[in-house]
């Protein structure tokens, strides 16, 4: 359980309150599947009839389809749900307010599509936007995001889900020429915990200089996620999306800069990958995974060098995942809470050793062996390229790879 969130509570009616004080920001709240806690926050403040137009819940898919459209796919909880409505409700502001307002009112429409599930059942997520003018009468910017929830129980989700709402809103406004900014906003009086946030997506004029990339890399240096996904066109995806009943490969490496080492690592492993009964070539995901660690330069991310790498990657065709998962466990374990199909990772022998070196294990309850454990379950495949050793000449393969002889029978 959480605790009772006093100082959360102070922060986030503050920043309610601060927006409901402000004469110019005036917009409207929908939010569906997380109960209405952003809209709850500015009313509870007080003044809100200063900021608010309209709030609106509507849960009854018939209701919804109504107001928003149908969803071809039957997915309500998505992207093009929450462009939707913020289409939708920011059109109808301007419709039924513009020119009936004061000049200098700066109109917002802040939407949100969340399912909340109890942790046994995965836990909650949802997309979240704003889309806002920055100035009286300006062409209207915008932000995406889409969330984790990672409390255990549904009514913390919620509150969650409430919390980052009213972050997003007041850090819009007041943090906007600073994407990173805004980001570190997000986390405010949630931390780390209890929220993650694996895509970020901003658009519109005052936005034109944003970097996407680079805004989603940041989501990764500041701890809002694990990890982040770039498809072959170079635009962020979640991974719940693009894993979904995917057959995944992936190959760990610096790619700096890219060799024929590494396409041959990967077509080599896709070759055996797709010799498995269950895989299908067409069905694969095929990515190259990058560490923040080999990003890092003076313990800080050089921005043209990590671009210029996911550039070449993807020039060709290959997705890019940029993670802080050191421990290949860990690697393995967050593909799999995203597909129940085969596994497959392509190493070098120098990646081999260092999975049988203990020290890489230090602070795991369980030691290598639980590592081991959680790294070669069922449906995963560790592929092994050779390489020659350069003092004896030798070709290294899985079979005769150097190991301390306390690991050999592992």
């Amino acid at each position: 359980m959480v605790s009772s969130g006093t100082e959360e509570l102070t922060s986030t009616l503050q920043k309610a309150l601060s927006i409901n004080r402000d004469a110019c920001q005036y917009g409207t709240i929908v939010e569906i599947g997380a109960g209405q806690e952003v809209a709850r926050h500015f009313f509870q403040a007080g003044g809100a009839s200063n900021s608010i137009a309209k709030t609106m819940s509507a849960y009854d898919m018939q209701f919804s389809d109504a107001i928003y459209g149908g969803e071809a796919s039957g997915r309500y909880v998505s992207r093009h749900r929450l462009e939707s409505m913020l289409e939708k409700e920011y059109g109808l502001l301007l419709e039924r307010l513009e020119g009936k307002r004061a000049k200098n009112t700066q109109y917002f429409a802040y939407a949100a599509t969340i399912a909340t599930r109890n942790a046994d059942e995965g836990g909650g997520q949802g997309w979240i936007g704003v889309r806002l003018q920055l100035y009286p009468g300006a062409p209207p910017s915008e932000i995406v995001v889409h969330i984790r929830l990672l409390d255990r129980e549904i009514q913390p989700q919620q509150q969650a889900a409430g919390i980052i709402g009213v972050n997003l809103i007041h850090a819009a406004y007041n943090s906007f020429r600073d994407s990173d900014t805004i980001i570190e906003a997000l986390k405010e009086s949630l931390g780390i915990s209890r929220i993650e946030v694996d895509l970020i997506h901003f658009s519109g004029p005052y936005f034109d200089e944003t970097e996407n990339r680079l805004a989603n890399l940041y989501l990764v240096n500041s701890g809002l996620t694990r990890a982040v996904l770039f498809d072959a066109s170079g635009q962020v995806v979640i991974p719940s999306d693009a894993f979904y009943r995917k057959d995944v490969l992936a190959i760990r490496g610096s790619f700096r800069p890219v060799t024929n080492v590494n396409v041959d690592m990967m077509q080599c492993g896709l070759q055996q990958f797709t010799e498995l009964p269950e895989v299908e070539e067409q069905n694969v995901m095929v990515l190259a995974e990058i560490t923040m660690n080999t990003l890092m330069s003076g313990g800080k991310v050089d921005s043209q060098d990590f671009l210029a790498r996911v550039d070449m990657l993807n020039a060709l065709g290959y997705t890019v995942l940029i993670s802080d998962y050191l421990r290949f466990f860990r690697l393995r374990a967050f593909f799999r809470r995203y597909t129940q199909k085969q596994i497959g990772i392509v190493l070098g022998v120098p990646n081999v050793q260092d999975i049988f070196n203990e020290d890489y294990y230090q602070g795991l309850e369980g030691g290598i062996l639980e590592a081991f454990g959680k790294l070669f379950p069922a449906n995963t495949h560790l592929y092994v390229y050779p390489s020659r050793n350069q003092e004896t000449r030798e070709i290294c393969t899985a079979e005769n790879i150097e190991l301390p002889t306390n690991m050999r029978q592992l």
